[in-house]
């Protein structure tokens, strides 16, 4: 199960699966166009004040990407493909978007008295969700 987003002549597939991690890679580089960040946020429980945080970007930069249809640099692209990636596992795990928003959101002793979504900002804190996140599928509760 992946995440297909359109983005004007371009389709990506957000997919965990080891074949896609070269089209990964192109889209990084290529840059994620803002209506695939948008299909990526509406289909998530990170509101535009939090993915401003999460990108290192002001909410003016985002509303200027909005209204000019920017493409992000490669590095924010990274960042919007890790987090799409995390919130399909998420998804996958709890079986339920509710409760995986829930267990996001809420704050785990397991992640350092955190709420998940908080972590979200660096590749240390997604790599420490994504850890989280297989030992829950495994059925391993910290």
């Amino acid at each position: 199960m992946g995440t297909k987003v359109k983005d004007r002549n371009k389709s990506f597939d957000f997919s965990i699966k080891d074949k896609d991690i070269v089209s990964l890679i192109r889209s990084t580089r290529e840059g994620i166009g803002f209506d695939s960040f948008l299909s990526i946020a509406k289909n998530s429980s990170i509101n535009m004040q939090e993915w401003s945080a999460i990108l290192h970007f002001s909410e003016r930069s985002m509303l200027r990407y909005k209204k000019e249809g920017k493409t992000f640099d490669p590095l924010q692209s990274e960042k919007i493909i890790q987090v799409a990636l995390i919130l399909q596992k998420g998804q996958e795990v709890f079986g339920d978007t509710a409760k995986f928003n829930n267990w996001l959101d809420t704050d785990n002793t397991a992640l350092g008295k955190t709420k998940p979504k908080d972590l979200l900002d660096n590749s240390f804190g997604i790599q420490l969700i994504e850890n989280e996140l297989t030992k829950i599928e495994h059925g391993i509760l910290s």
